[in-house]
């Protein structure tokens, strides 16, 4: 699909304008972002460390049908947005937030105005909700995830996203805003990603789009952003789509090293998605299957495990071969030295006193593995996900099983992530 016309984030919404009462100035005009296919996986600069990962947030939404919000978790904001002019007045009614019984929280726009509420415009003609958990619940790094089913129709413009907490004394965009997933209704089949901060905002914020190809409102799907010191992650379904560093900036400042807290929103309208027309469906809902959010922390090496995978097998060195370049293969698990992973703090991935390792430092899909003496080069740094990935973090690429092929002796490889059996282990 090609780009927009206009910018995710004009920065949306005016951040926090309602609920923390804090506003600026009518912003730039919007820019063209990048936009990238189901297919695409840039390359990520290597440096990660092994990670463990600990449950800090969670909302299931598996509350009867009918239950408000969970105000122990969030609050729902009230009121209209003049700065990206919106068409939706907030409200803190079941009508626009509810659980369904059925697992999900259910954000609904409707065309209506039961309280006489006043926009910028004058009447307001919709209603909708937008939560967020300041002062509940934030959070500096880690990963941030909800899986989602988005609403349809010209005008329509869901988000999940972070904001700096120190907003209320710094303001925005000095605060920072990291946006995990953005849609606007023009755009069905597309989902946006971006950063805003001092330099950076509005139509100027760092970002890119992630296409598919059907319409996001058909089904749910997973966005998430793992968020370290220096660099963010955006995945949608599990494949990484774009990475950003201060290095992306040109010199900007880089605001994320400070707590952020979450929002979820339905917007109605506004500058970059346009107002509903009568095709737009009403009333028109965003389905929220769960939020989760992990506090990734450095992992202690593990005492000398197995890494199991696809028919149960073993990520195994062949022959017990400490010789450089001895290739690492799939094979019955069986207790040996051979098959006895430690994970590091350094990202390292080591067996029989030698690191797991990628031919020649590829970062191609299809590269092969191997035993190699620890250099501490990206082609040795690995993520182990809580999803069950190993990630090579200099190729940002997945350790792989060619073809799904669980017999012994296949050599693995990496290969662009895509949440496949071929590429779960589980560790130790």
């Amino acid at each position: 699909m090609s780009a927009p016309t206009m910018s995710p984030s004009s920065s949306r919404r005016s951040r926090l304008l309602l609920a923390l009462g804090v506003g600026f100035a009518a912003l730039a005009a919007l820019v063209s972002p990048s936009v990238q296919t189901a297919a695409a996986a840039p390359t990520a600069p290597a440096g990660d460390v092994a990670v463990q990962a600990t449950t800090t947030f969670r909302d299931e939404f598996d509350a009867p049908a009918g239950t408000p919000v969970d105000g122990s978790k969030w609050n729902l904001e009230t009121g209209d947005n003049v700065n990206n002019h919106e068409r939706q007045y907030y409200t803190n009614s079941t009508r626009n937030a509810v659980h369904d019984g059925q697992g999900n929280l259910v954000i609904t726009a409707r065309r209506e105005n039961p309280g006489n509420y006043t926009c910028w415009y004058g009447r307001c003609e919709y209603t909708s909700a937008r939560l967020n958990t300041s002062g509940k619940f934030t959070q500096k790094y880690g990963t941030f995830e909800a899986r989602l089913k988005m609403s349809r129709g010209q005008g329509m413009w869901p988000a999940f996203w972070l904001l700096g907490d120190d907003i209320g004394s710094v303001g925005w965009p000095q605060s920072g805003e990291i946006d995990v997933m953005e849609n606007v209704g023009f755009e069905p089949n597309t989902v946006h990603g971006t950063l805003h901060g001092p330099g950076y905002s509005g139509g100027g914020g760092i970002g890119a789009g992630y296409s598919i190809g059907s319409p996001f409102a058909d089904g749910f799907h997973t966005f998430r952003v793992e968020w370290t010191p220096e660099k963010l992650v955006w995945k949608v379904d599990g494949v990484t789509y774009q990475t950003r560093t201060p290095a992306d900036l040109g010199g900007r400042q880089w605001v994320f090293d400070h707590p952020f807290f979450l929002i979820l929103n339905l917007a109605v309208g506004g500058d970059w998605p346009g107002n509903p027309d009568g095709s737009t469906p009403m009333p028109n809902s965003l389905t929220v299957d769960y939020v989760r959010v992990t506090d990734d922390q450095p992992a202690p090496p593990t005492g000398g495990g197995q890494i199991t995978g696809l028919g149960g097998k073993c990520v195994d060195v062949a022959g017990a071969n400490t010789a450089n370049g001895t290739p690492v293969q799939l094979y019955d698990c069986n207790g040996t030295a051979a098959q006895k992973w430690t994970v590091h703090s350094d990202g390292s991935i080591r067996a029989l006193g030698k690191c797991l390792d990628v031919t020649a430092g590829s970062t191609a899909d299809g590269a092969k593995l191997q035993l190699y003496d620890c250099n501490g080069t990206g082609a040795q740094k690995w993520r182990v996900e809580a999803a069950r990935d190993i990630v090579n973090v200099a190729a940002d690429k997945c350790l792989d099983i060619p073809n799904s092929n669980a017999a012994n002796g296949t050599r693995l490889q990496i290969w662009t992530c895509n949440g496949t059996a071929a590429q779960k282990w589980t560790v130790g």
